[in-house]
């Protein structure tokens, strides 16, 4: 006895989107069995003589036992699904029934076209990279291993479908799915769109951000469709771009090395022990964690509250034109780029013909004359220190003594010798906004690298580095 059961997928809800195979199958079959809700979709397509058999939400089991009865009598049976029959459907419980009953029915699967990919229709392009989709439903799935799914798609930056992202008992799954996908590297402007009855009546496109989204005004009917580092929202429409019209031009080599920076800067975020910090002293860490490779860094860079903010605004404005430095390895790392881009001049003083007189003549080290004359020259300057801790006690001093006026001072001289000390003489100018690298740690690299980041800080929200590489 030659018996089929058909698995059809109905798309999203409208009759445009049910294609042509599951049309036909619709019209083979003696009985179509689905749920209720779904049977005012294929009315035009089922035979008169057909029965119909309707069943309530979460009687599956019941679906599947009942299309494989009426198969077993020789009917061409139909089960049907919304969307893809096997994306969340009933195509693998019939398939596993089949193995449990050791069934000889034929099983035939048709595919629909699923919810997030009318809503992704619906918004523009925004699943034109890889994706993954994420039921928030734990009926069948241990949260547990939700979250675990949740986590991976942010740190490797997935286009996220979300299905069952709320219902009246699952309330606070989707503000712990937002919630983690922020955490593990998802930047807060990453476009959210949010459709709620694609392709039926009552049909609804919301565009926001992932920092924005309400998740209490989703619920079950609608779908989410979360976007990567590469989406954006043009005209309405959400777009991740598949790299057809990825940018070549003339220094190609710095968009990949920038590209590289931004992988980065989001790998360190995700791995960050306190992620949750104020922007400004996380925008400075995750320099100084990707310059040195040190996630120590978390414990030992203290910034002054709002330094950095503080100290970009005053480029911003004008009124910080110059940065001092110690050694010219710390002047040689400041971006060149971002610069001249801002209008500052960075300057060390070792190479000047002056130092070296005035060091023998006093009897200090050539770092601690070069600060003497940057601060005859440049009193109101950023002071950036990486390598010599007699500068920057040869600063503290002149601070105090009324000649100098640092805009901000970056304390990250690195040794044995004074260097702690010296970062301490530094903490009491609480007037002045100051970046420090505790310990004995630092290094030209480490002050440089703090620097680019006071010099970018516009780039943060957005944690985009590298603009100026």
């Amino acid at each position: 006895m030659n018996s089929k059961i058909f698995i059809v997928g109905l798309g999203p809800g409208s009759e445009a989107d049910v294609t042509p195979a599951a049309r036909a199958a619709l019209q083979a079959a003696d009985v179509v069995i689905g749920y209720k809700y779904y049977f005012r979709f294929v009315s035009a397509w089922v035979r008169p003589d057909a029965l119909c058999v309707d069943t309530g939400m979460r009687q599956e089991r019941d679906r599947a036992a009942q299309a494989f009865s009426w198969a077993d009598e020789g009917k061409t049976v139909c089960v049907i699904s919304s969307g893809d029959a096997g994306i969340y459907g009933m195509a693998p419980l019939l398939y596993e029934m089949k193995r449990e009953r050791h069934s000889s029915v034929e099983l035939e699967v048709i595919p629909g076209i699923s919810a997030f990919q009318k809503a992704a229709a619906l918004l523009g392009a925004p699943i034109g990279h890889d994706f993954c989709v994420i039921s928030l439903s734990d009926l069948m799935t241990p949260w547990k291993k939700i979250e675990q799914r949740i986590i991976a798609a942010a740190v490797a930056d997935f286009v996220v479908a979300v299905y069952n992202p709320r219902s009246h008992e699952r309330y606070w799954q989707l503000h712990r799915l937002r919630e983690l996908l922020l955490l593990h590297g998802k930047h807060p402007s990453t476009p959210v769109g949010c459709v709620r009855q694609a392709g039926r009546e009552g049909q609804e496109v919301t565009v926001t951000t992932l920092e924005s989204l309400d998740p209490d005004m989703v619920d079950m009917f609608t779908v989410l469709i979360i976007g990567n580092e590469q989406t954006y929202v043009a005209d309405g429409h959400v777009i991740t771009p598949r790299g057809y019209y990825a940018e070549q031009p003339d220094d190609a080599a710095s968009g990949i090395g920038q590209h590289i920076m931004m992988q980065s800067f989001r790998t360190i975020a995700s791995e960050l022990r306190h992620p949750d910090l104020p922007l400004d002293h996380k925008w400075a860490l995750l320099h100084a964690i990707h310059t040195t490779a040190d996630f120590q860094m978390e414990d030992l860079l203290y910034t002054d509250p709002d330094a950095v903010a503080r100290l970009y605004q005053m480029v911003a404005d004008g009124q910080l034109k110059h940065i001092v430095t110690d050694v010219t390895m710390v002047c040689s790392g400041i971006r060149k780029g971002a610069l001249e881009r801002l209008g500052i001049t960075a300057h060390c003083y070792l190479g000047d013909e002056r130092v070296a007189l005035l060091a023998r003549d006093l009897g200090i080290t050539r770092t601690q004359a070069g600060i003497r004359l940057a601060v005859e020259e440049h009193p109101d300057a950023l002071y950036a220190f990486g390598n010599a801790p007699t500068a920057l006690m040869e600063l503290c001093k002149l601070i105090r003594r009324g000649k100098a006026h640092p805009a901000g001072i970056i304390a990250a001289p690195v040794g044995f010798v004074h260097v702690e000390e010296s970062k301490h003489m530094v903490k009491p100018f609480r007037h002045i906004p100051k970046l420090i690298v505790e310990g004995r740690k630092g290094g030209s690299n480490l002050a440089a690298t703090l620097c680019n980041a006071i010099l970018t800080f516009n780039d943060a929200a957005q944690l985009r580095p590298g603009r100026d590489l």
